[in-house]
């Protein structure tokens, strides 16, 4: 698996998502504010509900998240891996 990195910056993590064709989501708040920040790829999942990227954002700031994502896999693929973490 090739390094990591994280970023809290709004341009560099939707560009990452879209080229993946991902879509910004949240899980546990259907219809809520408020909830867990997952990234949906593919089909979308049932638990997940996606969400405009404002919102996306607004939620990812006031919980001071930051984005780990990778962009290569060890064989140099395009990597979807990634995680929020809380701010250090």
């Amino acid at each position: 698996m090739s390094e990591a990195t994280s970023t809290t910056d709004h341009d560099q993590i939707r560009k990452w998502v879209e080229q993946r064709e991902g879509r910004p989501s949240k899980i546990g708040a259907k219809g809520r504010k408020g909830g867990i920040l997952r990234i949906d790829f593919g089909e979308p999942e049932e638990d997940f509900e996606e969400i405009g990227w404002d919102e996306f954002f607004k939620i990812f700031d006031e919980n001071r998240l930051a984005f780990l994502h990778q962009d290569k896999t060890a064989d140099g693929k395009t990597s979807r891996f990634n995680k929020f973490l809380e701010r250090g």
